[in-house]
């Protein structure tokens, strides 16, 4: 699915973000705040605070899910019922990091009418660029 389209949300969250340094759920934390953008970290343990960040404890908490694009750093098991609840809470995109799926999640991907990206594809690799080019086109869906 689109990149470019993941960025053209108002808003971003991370489903499994980490106060730990050493785990992928803050370093893509990290990244989003690096570059300046609006996020939300969530996590399961209430009254977290993740890199000067309030987190909340689920999806249904974000203030605005409609216009939230979810990077999404949680095993499998969790992935599924993940997509189901964004499914109904309006979420427009989500990007699936790598180990986020499994072949029961690429076949929920597949029906979905979210725009996710998946198949191994990392913000941390490729955030940086994408972002840079939906900013280009002025954000607009290509």
């Amino acid at each position: 699915m689109s990149v470019n389209n993941f960025f053209l949300a108002d808003r971003f969250a991370v489903a499994g973000a980490s106060a730990d340094p050493a785990k992928y759920g803050y370093k893509v934390l990290r990244w989003y705040k690096s570059h300046e953008l609006p996020v939300t970290p969530i996590n399961p343990k209430e009254g977290l605070r993740i890199l000067d960040l309030d987190a909340v404890t689920s999806l249904e908490k974000l203030d605005d899910p409609q216009h939230t694009a979810v990077s999404v750093i949680t095993p499998p098991k969790i992935t599924l019922p993940l997509i189901d609840t964004a499914e109904k809470l309006g979420v427009p995109s989500l990007w699936l990091q790598p180990g986020t799926f499994d072949e029961a999640v690429v076949a929920r991907i597949k029906k979905s009418p979210i725009n996710i990206i998946a198949q191994g594809r990392c913000i941390l690799v490729e955030g940086s660029e994408a972002l840079a080019i939906a900013k280009l086109h002025g954000g607009k869906k290509l």
